[in-house]
């Protein structure tokens, strides 16, 4: 059973070596104090050190346009489905989503689209199986839709994970978690567009066709035109 072909699956990750530079680089930070940005000084990528973060550690990533943020406050969400739409504090047990809110211009886009996804066995395991979906609105995609921005790591005891759900029979868990409380965060990786591993793979949508749609079909996710190609060039305009 194959999954839908317009999600894209998270890169290849880092070997043995890397993975155990990271773990140096996180304790030499938490040595230091937490709150501060980690001096990031490895050649591997940023976004695989923060997929291992994700992946290894009792923490959570949330991504921002603010570098200065000491608190994370819950705040009221818009979205369509009922465990995003609270007031909450949200983040997410993945290094690649925050990356995405931490890149997207909010002053210039308007309209987003997007899921990370886990896949699970049998068993309700994680399989290391990461897919994603990112869109964000046509004309804002066309002019520069993007900016630096932070990734926050945040201490994952007072949040809660989405429950899990079945898709054309197949177990998945999105990576979307919430927090009823305020958090302070552990840590801070700053981020650039460039760093973004899946940024040619961000979609273009039309706002107004996407709300119509889910209005009609919230189920029907992403709302995408059958017509539409799989991805748009999304450029470092």
């Amino acid at each position: 059973m194959t999954l839908p072909d317009w999600l894209v699956a998270r890169p290849p990750g880092p070997d043995d070596e890397v993975t155990a530079q990271f773990a140096d680089l996180w304790a030499e930070h938490l040595a230091g104090g937490t709150g501060r940005a980690v001096d990031y000084r490895l050649a591997a990528p940023r976004w695989q050190f923060l997929c291992w973060l994700a992946d290894t550690q009792d923490v959570l990533l949330h991504g921002s346009g603010s570098a200065d943020i000491e608190e994370f406050e819950p705040r009221q969400a818009d979205d369509v489905g009922e465990f995003g739409a609270r007031l909450a504090v949200y983040a997410a047990s993945d290094g690649l989503w925050p990356m995405y809110f931490a890149i997207v211009d909010r002053t210039v886009v308007g309209s987003l689209v997007n899921a990370s996804m886990h896949v699970l066995d049998d068993d309700g395991r994680l399989t290391g199986s990461y897919y994603y979906y990112f869109s964000v609105d046509r004309d804002a995609l066309a002019v520069g839709a993007w900016r630096s921005g932070s990734v926050y790591v945040l201490p994952r005891e007072t949040f809660e994970a989405q429950p899990e759900e079945v898709w054309d029979g197949r177990r998945l868990a999105s990576t979307q978690w919430a927090s009823a409380v305020a958090v302070r965060p552990l840590a801070r990786v700053d981020v650039r567009p460039e760093d973004f591993p899946l940024l040619a793979d961000v979609n273009g949508h039309d706002p107004a066709v996407v709300t119509a749609r889910a209005a009609a079909d919230p189920d029907d996710f992403p709302w995408r035109d059958p017509a539409e190609s799989g991805s748009a060039d999304a450029g470092l305009c």
